[in-house]
């Protein structure tokens, strides 16, 4: 009997709660870092929402670590779970493809072909000649949902290698981007509406 209880506080000090810390951790970093990107994009309403439930899960990891400041082993964990939030805050991130870009696009070649082809997948873009410093250049303005940043890319490679491009955060746009995936969700929500409405 005293060895079966002696097996269960063994798994429970040395697996579980080691595992409860590492988890939290992990929980409550991945919800600062997707809570700095919402306060940096200026989703002000969501942002303290996901501030409240990172600092209670804080609190129940550094809590168990409070009470077992002698064990080092926790530590090893509650350090890994540090770590590992951060990477799975910015994977979660770079899912939810939050926010807008503006694609600055520089190249020596006659954009023309470039620009009927982002035109063509529904991409507004501005075209500006201006002076490099070997002769004159196309600059090409885009300003998108940062999901498309993937697509716009493959078109550029696709139609002009080896054009220069960069992309910058924008944190206002004085118009609503609708992108091909917030179609998707929009005639989704549509349709569920419909039924919904029909049903009642």
């Amino acid at each position: 009997m005293d060895a079966t209880i002696f097996s269960q506080m063994d798994l429970y000090q040395f697996v579980l709660l080691p595992l409860m810390i590492f988890f939290a951790r992990v929980c409550d970093v991945s919800l600062g870092t997707i809570r700095i990107i919402f306060i940096s994009k200026g989703i002000r309403y969501l942002a303290p929402l996901v501030g409240f439930f990172e600092v209670i899960i804080w609190l129940l990891a550094i809590g168990q670590i409070m009470q077992n400041l002698s064990n080092a082993y926790y530590y090893l964990f509650y350090a890994a779970g540090f770590a590992t939030g951060n990477y799975v805050g910015i994977f979660i991130e770079e899912k939810l493809s939050i926010g807008t870009v503006g694609i600055r696009i520089i190249t020596k070649r006659d954009a023309k072909k470039l620009v009927d082809v982002l035109k063509k997948h529904k991409f507004s873009v501005s075209v500006v000649d201006g002076d490099g410093a070997t002769g004159p250049i196309k600059i090409i303005f885009a300003v998108t949902p940062r999901q498309n940043i993937s697509k716009i890319i493959k078109i550029v490679k696709a139609n002009n290698p080896n054009a220069f491009y960069s992309i910058e955060d924008i944190r206002f746009v004085n118009e609503t981007l609708e992108s091909n995936s917030a179609s998707f969700w929009k005639r989704k929500y549509q349709i569920f509406n419909r039924r919904f409405r029909k049903g009642k």
